[in-house]
């Protein structure tokens, strides 16, 4: 029986991939390197942060939390899309209907509930006192926290899911400026030496799953 989502364990490229985000934090200076680590509660997330601060030699004040969890695709999950249109019809026709960023599947969220919840951790986040944060999460959190801050719309967010979507260890580093948030590197993989990462857009496997 396959694992639920929030069970699902690194694989060992994923492992090698944290490792050398871990790598990557253990080059930074005193002055650049995280206060704090947020962390899904996802097993795989939690993974990656403890094999990237293990090699880093970093030690943080860690706060887990489920508001970072990866987006829950309720009676969706695991299903291609061409799986949706024959087992689910009527969802298939909701989402062509509302659009991806509004469409909630049954037992599951649409992009603006992951937003909402987001919203709230990001609060927490900024009235924890750390001027740098580590936030390991997932594609389509990643995607939606760079929203929220920089105040993408739905409209330019999809397209950013669809052309840029978020590779696994790869790294967006939020930096606040006098006018706004900027996203200063996006998606960089520069630290994975060649390897080519996996990706997914925006929480989904798009052309696999909805």
């Amino acid at each position: 029986m396959p694992a639920r989502d929030p069970d699902v364990e690194l694989s060992p490229t994923g492992v090698e991939q944290a490792e050398a985000l871990g790598r990557r934090l253990g080059d930074l200076t005193a002055d650049e390197a995280p206060q704090a680590l947020w962390v899904s509660t996802y097993r795989r997330a939690r993974s990656t942060a403890e094999h990237a601060l293990r090699v880093a030699q970093l030690t943080l004040p860690t706060t887990v939390d489920e508001r970072l969890r990866d987006r829950e695709l309720g009676v969706l999950d695991t299903l291609t899309w061409r799986g949706v249109e024959e087992l689910h019809p009527e969802e298939a026709a909701r989402r062509r209907f509302l659009g991806k960023y509004y469409h909630r599947p049954p037992g599951g969220e649409s992009w603006a509930d992951v937003s909402q919840r987001l919203r709230s951790a990001l609060r927490d986040l900024a009235d924890s006192g750390a001027e740098r944060v580590l936030v390991v999460s997932h594609d389509a959190t990643t995607l939606i926290i760079r929203g929220i801050l920089m105040g993408i719309q739905e409209a330019e967010l999809l397209e950013l899911s669809r052309t840029q979507p978020v590779p696994n260890a790869s790294v967006t580093r939020m930096v606040r400026r006098e006018d706004g948030w900027r996203a200063e590197p996006v998606n960089d993989v520069s630290h994975l030496r060649g390897d080519v990462p996996t990706t997914h857009h925006g929480g989904e496997h798009h052309g696999t799953r909805p």
